[in-house]
């Protein structure tokens, strides 16, 4: 039996929720990506072009992690969980995965988004985190309970 992981990263609390379906129907530790200075509410309201979500995409700016905690050499597979910005991953995911040696794991995907699918989000994961295989997982959206998320992560 593989050793797993759910790591995941939420502004506003909706991924949070998710990983926790994600957590229960998966039986994996879970980690919470933080960064070092949190988000507040106007730093994620994306219409705003003065909002620091939006100056940080702009800069492609390296996000600082409040921790480096997540002891990724002990799990064989990651169930990673963001919510999409700019029809991609977050760019404190960027972070995350340059900071830990992803070598022989499975990194299994998983976004929410207000309408935007993450075809975008697989490759910007597959150019960060060398030496995985990463693996689309499902958009969580619609994912009600754990029994659903049980059934499709199984394979894993």
């Amino acid at each position: 039996m593989s050793r797993k992981l759910v790591a995941y990263f939420s502004a506003e609390g909706t991924t949070a929720k998710k990983a926790e379906l994600l957590k229960e129907a998966t039986d994996a530790d879970i980690y919470e990506i933080q960064p070092e200075v949190p988000y507040s509410e106007a730093d994620v309201k994306w219409r705003n072009p003065l909002a620091r979500c939006n100056r940080e995409w702009i800069k492609k700016a390296k996000i600082a992690l409040s921790d480096n905690n997540a002891n990724i050499e002990n799990y064989d597979v990651i169930f990673l969980a963001f919510p999409i910005w700019y029809f991609t991953a977050p760019l404190i995911i960027r972070s995350f995965l340059d900071a830990y040696d992803f070598s022989g794991r499975k990194i299994v995907i998983f976004a929410t988004s207000g309408g935007s699918d993450f075809k975008k989000a697989v490759d910007f994961i597959k150019d960060y985190a060398k030496g995985a295989e990463v693996i689309e997982g499902a958009m969580l959206n619609e994912v009600s309970s754990a029994g659903e998320l049980k059934y499709i992560t199984e394979a894993y």
